[in-house]
């Protein structure tokens, strides 16, 4: 009995407790209005145009660049090129899964700098069951890809590289190890309706790459090619640059106009000591960063609750509104950045088999009856120069020198391709498909420019639209890339 009424006065007491606690919580927590109203997360997205226009972008792709990457072994090329293409590249070849993606957005790092604590912020997870977990120690070890689904749910790595209809299977070339160390998050939530995050691993300069198990720096440069965003995210208290931090660095070469360099945690310094630590971050960063203009810096305290007091709190706001509009802007072009994307991996397919062409086109004219097959092309692929191989096709086409791959990678390439397994380009037509040259330039200088100036000018850029036309209107140059 006594027993019982000592439950009937405490949980009136707990309740009270419990009530005071959460009223104290959200007097801490910062307002996050401002983040669905910067994102637009309540505008209604034309779901109808932008399927209609990936529908014709996938039409395209598998009707005229497609066939030219397998005729030619586009995906060999692209496995044994080493600095052929400095910035983006489309993998092996571009799926479905990878046209259809999301913009994704990276966080990389130092360990404990907040990236984890961002991504709850932007989301809205914190002290809830699926927050990232965060701490002061290194709590990150794997590559978590947090996107959007029906319900919330977590899948793991090797699960993600086997389902096709996503853009994470070429991941499995990185093996088991690496698998189990890649987790997916899915939850219903509107930012993730348009955009992917990824928190990768901190970087840990006092230890070696070996002991992950895993290529990390391959992985990195896998997520680096695909991020149409990329925040670097570093803590006052850890501006030291290492060896694994200038080799991230180099693997973001071509990338400067997708870095965001962010120095979170600002509200933890008084405001003369943040001046000082801002000039340090530069003066670290400067020698990695080797372009005319430096990438924009964000300086706040990105994670739910309040500033500290005696801050720059108007500054550390703007700064936040101005990141989220940044993240904006890449989420309302995401289907601009898409197509220019797909045009510019085109544009190098094309490059290829104009290359193949020619080698297979000189290897013919120097064969003879007694000739060696082996000893000929090998004095061509050896020294491609003395037979104008590359020169050739600068003098014939429109082709740019800075777009020409490595020539040393046709020597890897032809190692596991024998010449003798390709046609040229003349004899790649049939009476029905037409040419392949052919429907790969109509795409690269008609089709995806005219899908480019539909969505721009607010068209519905349907597949009847291009198809009664055929495209053949000369398209302004509307193709530019963020």
């Amino acid at each position: 009995m006594k027993v019982l009424v000592s439950l009937c006065v405490f949980l009136p007491l707990l309740a009270l407790a419990t009530a005071e606690e959460e009223a104290v919580l959200e007097s801490i927590l910062r307002d996050r209005s401002h983040i669905e109203e910067t994102l637009r997360l309540a505008a209604d997205d034309k779901a109808g145009d932008f399927a209609a226009a990936l529908q014709r972008l996938r039409k395209i792709y598998h009707n005229s660049i497609r066939p030219m990457e397998q005729a030619y072994k586009y995906n060999e090329l692209r496995q044994h090129e080493i600095s052929a293409y400095p910035g983006r590249t489309l993998g092996d070849s571009a799926t479905d899964g990878e046209i259809t993606s999301k913009p994704m957005v990276l966080f990389l790092g130092p360990w404990s700098v907040g990236k984890s604590s961002m991504v709850n912020y932007l989301l809205g997870l914190q002290d809830t069951p699926y927050q990232l977990y965060t701490g002061a120690e290194p709590t990150t070890s794997e590559f978590t890809v947090i996107m959007h689904g029906e319900k919330i749910r977590t899948v793991e790595g090797i699960v993600m590289a086997a389902d096709s209809s996503r853009s994470f299977s070429p991941l499995e070339k990185f093996g088991q190890n690496f698998l189990e160390k890649l987790v997916g998050i899915e939850m219903p939530h509107k930012l993730l309706e348009r955009v992917t995050f990824v928190d990768t691993p901190g970087i840990i300069e006092n230890r070696k790459q070996q002991e992950r198990g895993y290529p990390f720096n391959d992985v990195c440069q896998w997520f680096i090619d695909r991020a149409d965003l990329i925040f670097v995210v570093f803590d006052p208290t850890k501006l030291d640059v290492g060896l694994e931090l200038e080799m991230l660095f180099r693997q973001l070469k071509g990338r400067e106009s997708q870095i965001r360099i962010i120095l979170n945690k600002a509200d933890s310094l008084a405001t003369q000591d943040l001046m000082r630590v801002y000039g340090a971050l530069f003066w670290s960063l400067a020698p990695l960063i080797n372009v005319t203009e430096p990438p924009r810096v964000y300086v706040s305290s990105f994670w739910p609750y309040d500033y500290a007091p005696d801050t720059s709190r108007e500054l550390f706001k703007r700064e936040e509104i101005s990141l989220l509009e940044d993240l904006n802007q890449v989420i309302e072009n995401r289907l601009e950045n898409k197509i220019a994307f797909i045009r510019q991996h085109g544009i190098r397919v094309r490059i290829h088999a104009l290359l193949v062409d020619r080698y297979v086109q000189t290897f013919k004219e120097k064969m003879s009856f007694f000739s060696d097959p082996e000893l000929v092309f090998k004095e061509i692929v050896d020294d491609p120069d003395k037979f104008y191989i590359f020169k050739s096709i600068l003098a014939k086409t429109n082709v740019s020198k800075f777009d020409l791959p490595n020539r040393d990678a046709y020597r890897d390439f032809f190692g596991i391709n024998p010449v003798s397994s390709f046609k040229q380009l003349s004899a790649q037509c049939s009476y029905i498909g037409g040419c392949l040259l052919e429907k790969i330039e109509r795409a690269i200088t008609q089709e995806l420019p005219t899908l480019l100036g539909s969505i721009n000018s607010g068209k519905n850029p349907t597949l009847s639209s291009c198809e009664a036309t055929g495209c053949g209107e000369k398209p302004k140059n509307r193709y530019r890339r963020n």
